[in-house]
């Protein structure tokens, strides 16, 4: 009977932690159903509007924290999926399904080709570089008239359609049920394909040399990992075009290059959805806390960086563990704790 318990409980454990990684998607989704049904109107279009960046951030956290590559250089397949879904809707393709495919095809090549120089390098030589193509980006998109308009950026994007046939999407609940959808099925779909991934991506971020001495080709393995987060990236960039039908820009330099880090910081750079959720906390404190200081919102941002790194190492995901560690340390203090001897009655 004991070996039996024990064997159940053995197993349970396990259960317990492979079910954990996808608790976070799950309350993610119950939040957003939540906001969903809310009657204010104000509150679906701003959650919207910042879930774009929530998953610019799930890509910043695959090549950071699975890839180990530390970069501000996302934002270039993000700025080539959003103005691939502009102008294709100035063409005349309004069709929503049309905009993510040539939006995450854009990103994949934008990162295939930055990757192929940037999985080379490590460490702070890697972050510099990824500097550079933040800056150059926007720099690009500023002096490139012909695609973004130049610095005025691009204004009066026509509305998507999500099928043919169906309403433009403008009102501001199915909006964010459209955006909701497409940022929790993008998230779920990299978390699958890590999870294949996650033995050889270990073992290339942990110990380098070792995986190129079995004969693993580290850099291809890095690669497709950067053109896949490219992808990602793409996709968040048709998103910013969906919710905001305007883009100019500053909407893919360094600040939002900076921001999207900060959230995988924050949530947790081995974590999709804790990015996902770190971006959904930058822009409440930049935006709504913010709000009653005006021009401090760089300095509150710092200041949640610094209790992130402090406080919180491995970001918001590590909690649970964290939790579920310290009631396992208290369990077992109080199992091997010795009981008061009873008294007999005399």
């Amino acid at each position: 009977m004991n070996a039996n318990v024990q064997t159940t409980a053995g197993r349970a454990l396990p259960l317990t932690r492979a079910g954990l990684p996808w608790a976070a998607p799950g309350l993610a989704a119950l939040a957003l159903g939540a906001v969903t049904v809310s009657p204010d109107a104000y509150l679906h279009a701003s959650v919207a509007r910042m879930l774009p960046l929530a998953l610019l951030a799930v890509s910043v956290a695959i090549v950071t924290g699975h890839a180990g590559l530390p970069t501000l250089g996302q934002v270039a397949p993000y700025a080539a999926g959003a103005y691939t879904t502009a102008r294709l809707a100035f063409a005349g393709v309004t069709l929503a399904p049309a905009h993510l495919l040539a939006a995450a095809l854009a990103g994949a090549v934008t990162a295939g080709l930055l990757g192929a120089v940037l999985v080379r390098h490590r460490g702070t030589v890697v972050l510099m570089l990824s500097l550079a193509v933040a800056e150059l980006t926007a720099i690009t998109a500023g002096q490139w008239r012909a695609v973004s308009g130049g610095t005025d950026g691009l204004a009066g994007i026509p509305a998507t359609y999500l099928l043919p046939g169906m309403p433009p999407l403008v009102a501001d609940r199915p909006v964010l049920l459209y955006t909701a959808t497409i940022t929790i099925a993008a998230t779920t779909a990299a978390m699958l394909l890590l999870r294949r991934w996650r033995m050889l991506l270990t073992a290339t971020r942990d110990n380098e040399g070792r995986a190129r001495a079995s004969g693993h080709p580290v850099n291809a393995y890095l690669l497709a990992v950067h053109t896949g987060a490219g992808a990602v990236a793409g996709v968040a960039g048709a998103l910013l075009i969906h919710t905001h039908r305007w883009i100019t820009p500053a909407d893919v330099g360094f600040s939002t290059a900076a921001l999207a880090l900060l959230a995988v910081v924050i949530g947790g750079t081995r974590s999709l959805p804790g990015a996902a959720i770190g971006a959904l906390i930058v822009l409440g404190v930049r935006d709504v806390v913010a709000a009653p200081w005006p021009g401090h919102a760089p300095l509150l941002l710092g200041s949640a960086f610094v209790v992130a790194v402090y406080l919180l190492p491995g970001g918001l995901a590590a909690i649970p563990q964290r939790v579920s560690a310290a009631v396992g340390r208290v369990r077992q203090s109080a199992r091997h704790t010795p009981r008061p001897a009873e008294r007999t009655p005399t």
